[in-house]
């Protein structure tokens, strides 16, 4: 299973303890804030793209939606998700649960600047049921983010 992925991954940084499992879903940005706790917003969910025949996984604000235009001026294609086939096949996750952790090889992961405004948030863990709240700086680095992109809107003020 996918969360066994992310717990060893997160074992081997020594922060497996912090992995949650609830007995609801939060396969859902509303599920999952119900289960966390926390403002919608503060989930990180992560998209996952085709992009130049490659799979990429963009993690941005539980508020925040893809803007087609600067998605295109950024990785150069039409913003195209994968199905959930696709996402078990190339990412390593199953949709609900996927996460920028414990991906297959050849996954580039990019944070979206949504994020930033926030001290914590809370990415999934691989399953439809699991999250861990992370600081920006810790999800930057468990995450090995490619880089930061601004590819979202809805969550500006001026959105």
């Amino acid at each position: 299973m996918s969360i066994d992925k992310v717990r060893a991954y997160f074992r081997s940084l020594g922060i497996e303890d912090r992995v949650m499992e609830f007995e609801e879903s939060s396969a859902t940005v509303e599920l999952a804030a119900h289960a966390v706790g926390c403002e919608p917003r503060r989930i990180a969910k992560t998209l996952s793209f085709m992009a130049d025949g490659h799979p990429i996984l963009i993690v941005a604000a539980g508020d925040a939606k893809v803007d087609n235009h600067n998605y295109k001026a950024r990785f150069g294609t039409k913003a195209k998700m994968l199905s959930p086939e696709e996402a078990v096949e190339l990412v390593g996750h199953a949709v609900g649960g996927v996460c920028p952790f414990a991906v297959n090889d050849g996954v580039t992961v990019y944070l979206d600047e949504s994020l930033k405004r926030f001290d914590t948030v809370f990415p999934a863990c691989g399953s439809a049921n699991s999250a861990i709240e992370l600081t920006i700086p810790e999800l930057e680095k468990y995450s090995g983010s490619a880089a930061w992109v601004d590819v979202c809107r809805g969550w500006r003020d001026e959105d």
